[in-house]
């Protein structure tokens, strides 16, 4: 493939078609080479990677940096104070180890094996009260309520807090109106640091308490680092759970053939996930990047400073390293995915989201022998992002 030109013009490639399906664009972007310059939707100009390849060494080249410090002009991100912008998508080196080290508690084999009774009490509720029904939202009345509850119980969070955080998280990540984001963010703030002093006058058993006394080698967590891994564990255990669940459900719907394999073959299940996994993944792109120095990727120099951002979606869907990418293909094995990242910012909650995820799965299976979509699947409506390609509902009768 010829490397694209080191051109400075940004084109619009987040346009209609793109929020309708982000994968034919990426298709059409990866056909006319890995890198591009593009403008978002608020007229940012970054470099987009969409090759498999290219996104899988950018994940490990040290030059490209988390930290914001590294952006030269025009990156603003969600403008977070210090005290919840202090976390590991904003760490890199030494740092980030550091940090990561402290933050592993979280995720030992231990403690997922431990929170496994909970879990399943928690999903058998959920499908118990759409049993009842006979149709809801499993947006809001299944795929969200797991990792809300799940991350809820594992750092402490009181139940009738849990609910006005997952809204304050929406609402920062897709406003109605753009003063939206600083309101929610602002109480976001207030919450944790007054759940934090709670905690600390009144330690529980709970994760967060934990953190509070953490140390590692004579370290221990800083006030702004202990807010920010807070919000942080909470915030990407919550938003990437809840839209696997609904996106890897409504392409199950889509695949029926496939819900009938799963079924007869409930040991298909741990594969199966990996699948959609790749396939159905909401996070469209890693988190952003700086270049430290200039680089160059296949052939093209990004400039020192300038924000690249690595399309896991089009990297998992790349015809080099994925036969037939486009296909949903539950027996795919080896399935060498991007969706939890790669390299030292690999996801940390990826054993705890992979539970989850099974266990959703198993159980709308089980339960709901006649599960169908209840509306047209044209009139399903997606949030207005282009980092995040996620159901805002999915309307099913069971």
């Amino acid at each position: 493939m010829t490397p694209p030109p080191n051109t400075t013009t940004p084109s619009t490639v987040f346009d209609t078609a793109y929020f309708t399906n982000p994968y034919a664009t990426f298709a059409r972007l990866r056909q006319a080479g890995s890198v591009h310059r593009v403008l978002t939707p608020d007229g940012l100009p970054i470099w987009l990677i969409t090759g498999d390849a290219e996104v899988r060494a950018a994940l490990l080249d040290a030059r490209l940096a988390l930290n914001k410090a590294h952006a030269h002009g025009g990156y603003a991100g969600f403008s977070l104070p210090p005290t919840l912008d202090a976390n590991l998508l904003n760490r890199d080196g030494a740092d980030h180890a550091r940090l990561r080290r402290l933050a592993a508690v979280a995720f030992t084999p231990r403690r997922i094996d431990g929170i496994r009774d909970r879990l399943d009490e928690v999903v058998t509720e959920l499908a118990d009260r759409l049993a009842e029904r006979g149709t809801g939202d499993l947006v809001a009345d299944y795929a969200a309520s797991i990792p809300l509850r799940t991350m809820g119980h594992l750092l402490g969070v009181p139940a009738n807090d849990q609910a006005r955080f997952a809204q304050w998280t929406r609402t920062m990540l897709a406003p109605d109106h753009p003063e939206q984001v600083s309101d929610a963010v602002a109480a976001i703030h207030r919450f944790l640091l007054d759940l934090i002093a709670d905690r600390r006058a009144q330690p529980g058993h709970d994760l967060l308490s934990g953190w509070i006394t953490a140390r590692d080698e004579g370290d221990r967590l800083d006030e702004n680092e202990l807010v920010s891994l807070t919000f942080l564990i909470l915030w990407a255990g919550i938003e990437n759970v809840t839209h696997l669940i609904s996106h890897g459900t409504l392409q199950l719907l889509r695949h029926p053939e496939q819900i009938t394999r799963l079924r007869a073959d409930p040991g298909l299940l741990p594969v199966a996930v990996e699948e959609l996994l790749r396939y159905a993944h909401a996070d469209m792109m890693a988190i952003r990047r700086f270049a430290t120095e200039d680089l160059h990727i296949h052939g093209t120099r990004i400039p020192a400073g300038d924000t690249v951002m690595l399309a896991l979606a089009s990297a998992n869907r790349d015809p080099a390293r994925h036969h037939d990418p486009d296909r949903l293909d539950l027996d795919r094995n080896p399935n060498t995915h991007l969706s939890f990242g790669l390299g030292p910012h690999y996801c940390l909650g990826a054993a705890l989201a992979r539970q989850q995820l099974q266990l959703a799965f198993d159980t709308l299976l089980r339960r709901f022998p006649r599960l169908t979509l209840a509306t047209d699947i044209t009139a399903l409506r997606w949030r207005p992002s282009f980092r995040s390609h996620s159901l805002l509902a999915l309307p099913v009768t069971v």
